[in-house]
């Protein structure tokens, strides 16, 4: 019985500080399928929302495409395409995150574009499409 009512008293607690800081913490959401493309092809892609903004961050097993200038690209449920920011900003940096923008509706896919060769280099999909927008 006194067990008993340790294990209660500390699923309490645990249950208690996850409530209290979970708004403060970023809990992993989706994680998408493997890239597959051109010249991308393995590594995933996790989808988290971080500060009420959606977030796409890659593993650390992603490798970056040797082509001169990839970029991160979304595309949302209906198809459209959203080309976003580089993957490499300056040659020493990869921006292995990227915040999508309020406009994007949802997130089914993650890419790689290389800008430079107009090219599709690789995707990733998540298994459902994330809703992104925030009503606008």
């Amino acid at each position: 019985m006194k067990q008993r009512s340790v294990l209660l008293a500390v699923l309490s607690l645990v249950v208690l500080a996850l409530v209290t800081i979970g708004p403060a913490v970023a809990f992993a959401g989706e994680i998408s399928t493997p890239f597959q493309g051109k010249d991308v092809n393995h590594g995933t892609v996790t989808h988290e929302v971080k500060a009420g903004r959606h977030v796409l961050t890659l593993f650390s097993d992603f490798e970056v495409p040797g082509t001169p200038d990839p970029h991160w690209q979304v595309v949302d449920s209906r198809g459209n395409v959203y080309l976003l920011d580089r993957l490499k900003p300056h040659e020493d940096k990869i921006n292995t995150s990227i915040m999508v923008p309020a406009y994007v509706r949802d997130i089914a896919k993650a890419q790689i574009w290389c800008a430079w060769a107009e090219l599709l280099l690789g995707e990733a999909s998540f298994s459902k499409p994330i809703v992104a927008s925030r009503g606008r």
